[in-house]
């Protein structure tokens, strides 16, 4: 008799080493480049004719030109990195070089914007993405090469635990070195910004040399093939998947529903992502705007162990549904609150930005941070559910190449909306809209779950043992 099928959990928590220094440089990425860019755009291009909304459309088309260069590079390093063999494995290569290129690069972000260099700002953004997605895919595609498919989610739930607290400590260090405008009146001190891509670079290394030292992939491939055949055989799929033949109909079927469903809530999500710094900043007049990502990251955190644990009582399917809806709901209500809140914490005795910031967008963010920690538990491991082990890398590169495209898309549709209704008002029912019409494509996808958990005996899964 085979033996339960257990997951690691010490070898799960290291590999999500590799999504701690993502999360963070993310994180960090989105939180200060917008701002960089709005402040080098107004001073170095100025234009009477152009309102402060207006650069905001022209810095939309930038944070999206970056991931258009991204939506490509991720499908082929995760095909190269499948077709990769080497001594120290497919895709640990890609991770060491990756990580180290990113590292070196990533400072001279900041240090483009303290000497007012706006090429250089924009170079080195585009040259830090590019290393960043050369790492990106083989790192999260490892999780599933070393892992049976019915413990995936809880190990994704893992991996975006670990991913997570990079996110809360790059959001911790926002809160604590706010971005710094250029004007020394102001008493302000740019050089200041160059000491968060300090510190990401350093965690970033010191995470990847931590997972390159501690798993061995050739050597747990082997420990765990018996374990990831049987894995292939309890796969929640309509059709069984196999190499030598194209997939089934139903199985395409399914792909193409949940691709479509990740590019519609990356349109959502993003949008806020990319435009909250700026939201805070320009139209709530707050200091205090990276607490709300802050919270939104420790709410994920939170929430990611149960959301597997969730994922194998009623399923990966009805996991997501539920945090779709709850970030319509919080969408919904901050659509509502930003007519009410422009110039919130302005503080009339400076004339300048204040720390006050309204209550409701802690909640927003925390329950928000809930819903979005159920569907990334979930999503990616139904994704590479519906291929075999030889073409993980490729499927995680479909994955990413949609959140790209959305990634890519968004901020410019914002940009350019936010112009129009000449208001930052519009941002949250856009982000409300996009996650809505995810619900209704994601609500065709099969539920495979009750059907395969009757064929399955009950001791054959010990995911939490």
């Amino acid at each position: 008799m085979d033996k339960p099928l257990k997951l690691n959990y010490k070898r799960t928590f290291i590999i999500g080493f590799a999504f701690f220094g993502i999360l963070m440089l993310w994180q960090i990425y989105n939180t200060y480049c917008p701002p960089f860019l709005t402040e080098l755009l107004e001073s170095q291009f100025p234009n009477p004719n152009f309102t402060e909304l207006d650069y905001q459309y022209i810095v939309g088309i930038i944070m999206a030109c970056d991931n258009i260069f991204a939506m490509f590079m991720l499908p082929l390093f995760g095909h190269l990195s499948d077709k990769t063999h080497t001594k120290l494995g497919k895709r640990m290569p890609y991770i060491i070089v990756g990580t180290i290129a990113s590292a070196i690069i990533f400072p001279f972000i900041a240090i483009c914007f303290c000497y007012n260099s706006f090429v250089g700002l924009i170079i080195s953004m585009g040259v830090t993405l590019i290393a960043m997605q050369m790492y990106r895919n083989p790192a999260v595609s490892l999780m599933p090469d070393l892992t049976p498919k019915p413990l995936r989610a809880t190990a994704n739930g893992i991996i975006n635990f670990v991913g997570y607290i990079g996110a809360i400590i790059a959001g911790g260090i926002a809160l604590f070195l706010p971005f710094q405008k250029m004007n020394p009146n102001e008493g302000a001190n740019p050089y200041l910004s160059l000491i968060p891509f300090i510190i990401g670079s350093a965690l970033l290394l010191i995470s990847g040399i931590i997972l390159f030292l501690t798993v061995k992939e050739n050597k747990v491939l082997e420990e765990m093939k018996d374990d990831l055949r049987r894995g292939e055989e309890l796969a929640e799929v309509e059709e069984k998947v196999d190499d030598d033949k194209p997939m089934g109909k139903a199985n395409k079927i399914a792909f193409i529903l949940l691709i479509a469903s990740v590019f519609l809530w990356f349109m959502s999500f993003n949008s806020v992502e990319t435009f909250w710094t700026n939201f805070g900043i320009y139209h709530l007049e707050t200091t205090s705007y990276s607490l709300g990502p802050t919270l939104l990251a420790i709410a994920s955190l939170v929430a990611f162990l149960p959301s597997g644990w969730l994922a194998n009582k009623i399923g990966r399917k009805w996991t997501i549904v539920i945090g779709i809806i709850l970030l319509v709901l919080c969408f919904t209500g901050g659509s509502i609150s930003s007519f009410f809140d422009a110039g919130y914490g302005y503080d009339q005795a400076t004339g300048e930005a204040g720390s006050a910031m309204p209550i409701y967008y802690y909640i927003i963010f925390i329950v928000g941070g809930i819903g979005w920690a159920m569907i990334n538990c979930c999503s990616y491991p139904m994704v590479v559910e519906l291929c075999s082990k030889d073409k993980i890398g490729r499927f995680t590169g479909i994955y990413y190449a949609a959140s790209m495209l959305a990634q890519s898309i968004t901020p410019i549709l914002v940009g350019g909306i936010l112009t129009i209704t000449n208001g930052w008002v519009a941002l949250f029912p856009y982000a409300a809209a996009f996650m809505l019409l995810a619900l209704v494509t994601f609500i065709f996808v099969k539920d495979m779950h009750k059907a395969k958990k009757s064929e399955v005996k009950k001791e054959e899964i010990k995911p939490f043992e």
